[in-house]
């Protein structure tokens, strides 16, 4: 029986939660509100549970219909209802959806699209409306959004030369806040970034007529990149992409102000400035922003989990950890 612990985070002292799963469990999730927790295992099953002020946890239900290990969950913005995505080694992406009438937790889709293992999924911001990113390890992502009751696969394309381990989207800039609120969701700019085995970062941009253009290519990695995050919208015009690697590097990237560009010269990988966060002496697995966009929590193979912060004070980028959990003590 595997567990999962629950945080605090000022909701109660927070627990651990004994998920019933009969094998590993690959992933843990919250709802937008922290009052459900999802979890998902190499048992082929996912759980859901309500969870109380005190952090314990209440099982719901097991979802049941993926044929291979679930490797990653996401829960869709509350403005759409309780919607919890999937993704599985069978290939296969899954929506899975409360029903408001009786409560019953249901598959809304099934996608087979995808040539090889799913490793990654992630919901685009709330203002393009319900859509999908799904990465595979064929290299190849695909985008799916619901119109009405049905939905639609709009694109699939090829984002690394190998297999992607992570990908993310970049949150809508505020300037398209106020002067596109009244358009529809191919007005809003559309931005993700992937991180591939292939050791680089690949950013597209959506064109109007629905087509990823691949933008910029950022390689500082020297192995496999793990996971790429970007920062939560804050009121900026551009958003921080912090990326962590096999190599144990973790980098934040900043977007280049467009005065500093020199146009005749400028090279992809120059869109973006690396700044490195640290380098740990063994891989590093994912990396997540805290809500305001200020901390970044780092998942290390050294068994640890920190957290770091940038000295805005210095005249040249520079982080320091501000607080760490070491699982070894």
């Amino acid at each position: 029986m595997e567990e999962v612990g629950i945080g605090g985070g000022g909701r109660g002292e927070g627990g651990v939660v004994e998920t019933t799963h009969t094998d590993a469990v690959h992933d843990a999730q919250l709802d937008y509100y922290g009052k459900m927790l999802a979890t998902c295992s190499s048992d082929r099953s996912i759980s859901i549970f309500d969870v109380g002020q005190d952090g314990s946890a209440k099982k719901v239900v097991d979802l049941v219909g993926h044929e291979g290990p679930v490797w990653q969950i996401a829960w869709g913005h509350p403005k759409f209802g309780s919607v919890l995505a999937s993704c599985s080694y069978d290939r296969t992406v899954k929506v899975w959806r409360r029903e408001q009438e009786d409560a019953r937790w249901v598959c809304h889709h099934t996608s087979r699209k995808m040539g090889l293992s799913v490793n990654s999924i992630a919901w685009a911001p709330h203002e393009l409306g319900l859509t999908l990113a799904a990465a595979s390890s064929d290299g190849y992502v695909m985008i799916l959004y619901l119109t009405g009751e049905t939905w639609v696969e709009s694109a699939h394309f090829r984002a690394q030369s190998v297999g992607i381990t992570s990908l993310t989207w970049r949150p809508v800039a505020p300037s398209f806040h106020s002067s596109h609120q009244s358009l529809g969701r191919s007005s809003l700019s559309r931005v993700l970034a992937t991180g591939g085995c292939d050791n680089t970062i690949q950013i597209f941009s959506a064109d109007e007529e629905g087509t990823w253009n691949l933008v910029s290519t950022l390689s500082r990695h020297e192995d496999w990149v793990r996971d790429v995050a970007w920062a939560p919208d804050v009121g900026l015009p551009s958003a921080p992409l912090a990326s962590c690697g096999h190599d144990g590097a973790v980098y934040v990237w900043n977007e280049r102000e467009a005065d500093k560009k020199d146009k005749e010269r400028e090279r992809e990988s120059d869109s973006y400035v690396p700044s490195l966060v640290h380098k740990f002496k063994e891989p590093v697995w994912r990396v997540s922003w805290s809500v305001t966009g200020t901390l970044l929590a780092v998942t290390s193979g050294e068994n640890t989990v920190s957290l770091w912060k940038e000295d805005v004070s210095s005249d040249s980028p520079k982080w320091t950890c501000v607080s760490e959990i070491d699982s070894n003590k």
